[in-house]
């Protein structure tokens, strides 16, 4: 059973090999999905870095005024 780490409802649309854009705080990030972890956080991979990371990460601090999801 999946726990829920508290992410937007939004993220729930997001499947693994598929790509996004996430404008939060001024941050703009396109990324893919690799992974969706058993808590319910999801495994990034940025598509101008190749740099992994966690969306928890990127949400740590709530969404802001400009907060922009949507896939690519």
């Amino acid at each position: 059973m999946r726990r829920s780490i508290g992410l937007n409802a939004a993220f729930d649309i997001m499947r693994v090999g598929k790509h996004y854009k996430l404008i939060n705080f001024g941050e703009t990030y396109e990324f893919g999905v690799v992974d969706i972890l058993d808590n319910g956080d999801y495994v990034l991979k940025t598509m101008d870095t190749l740099e992994k990371l966690m969306l928890s990460d990127l949400v740590n601090y709530g969404t802001g005024k400009d907060f922009y999801f949507g896939e690519l």
